[in-house]
């Protein structure tokens, strides 16, 4: 076995939602392993563009390039410029991670069409079409490598959560679409479907609930994972670098769950 297969070094990697969480960790582990790293995240206050500063710095400690871009990937219409953007800064991308997604705790009966499409523009329409404007750029290098992430709510849906379930199973089946379409421009797509991972995603499931309420279901919880605790981005970033290198070259229309064995 050759450790240089796990290598970006000289790779390109665009990185969405990565001003935190999954993100950060994944821009953050693709530039300790040899890649420049373009990283996108809305530029709303104290979540985007100051933020995404700090990643990039950590990104320039590891002796990588990095271009911190504000983008809202919900809104289809910043996707070329932001495309455009990166390949105007580093002449291609080789590498893009869809990460950015938003959830939100609402039960069926009260879901709003507002609320559907926040969720399914940001987490499955802006997914697409900027998987569509990074395959045209990888095309016409010869290949690359796109990963989307899923959720293990793909698979199982939890209450009150169903409109972020539904767009991540759908997820799941875009990744399945669009690598076998990109497939003969050795492109290859994979997804990861992350399960209880230490984030803010996570944590605001619990904000509206009391202190010893949280706590009490923090701790059920945790008995349905074998694994008997909570993932960390870093773990999720892992699994990214291996879909991300010529590690996994005959690897695409997967969905990788990691999970600690929540879903068995």
């Amino acid at each position: 076995m050759d450790i240089q297969q796990f290598s970006l070094k000289g790779k390109v990697a665009l990185v969405t939602g990565a001003n935190r969480g999954i993100g950060a960790a994944t821009a953050i582990g693709f530039a300790k392993a040899g890649a420049d790293v373009a990283i996108v995240s809305r530029n709303t206050p104290n979540r985007g563009l100051t933020t995404l500063e700090e990643v990039a710095e950590e990104i320039k400690a590891c002796g990588q390039n990095a271009l911190p871009v504000s983008a809202h990937l919900g809104h289809t219409d910043q996707i070329k410029g932001l495309v455009e953007t990166v390949v105007a800064r580093f002449g291609r991308i080789d590498i893009l991670v869809n990460n950015a997604g938003t959830s939100n705790m609402t039960p069926v009966l009260d879901v709003k069409e507002e609320l559907w499409d926040a969720i399914m523009n940001l987490n499955l329409k802006g997914l697409f079409f900027l998987s569509q404007a990074a395959a045209r750029v990888m095309k016409e290098h010869g290949g690359g490598k796109i990963i989307n992430v899923s959720s293990v709510d793909g698979y199982k849906p939890e209450p009150d959560i169903g409109v972020y379930s539904i767009s991540k199973a759908a997820v799941i089946m875009a990744t399945k679409v669009m690598a076998l379409d990109l497939a003969k421009y050795n492109i290859r797509v994979n997804g990861i479907a992350p399960g209880l991972i230490d984030t803010r995603l996570l944590n605001s499931k619990y904000q509206t609930l009391s202190e010893a309420e949280a706590k009490k279901q923090k701790e059920e919880t945790l008995k349905l994972i074998p694994a008997g605790r909570i993932g960390t981005p870093r773990e999720i970033a892992d699994a990214m670098i291996f879909l991300a290198s010529d590690a996994s070259s005959y690897v695409t229309g997967q969905t990788f769950i990691v999970d600690g064995g929540f879903l068995i």
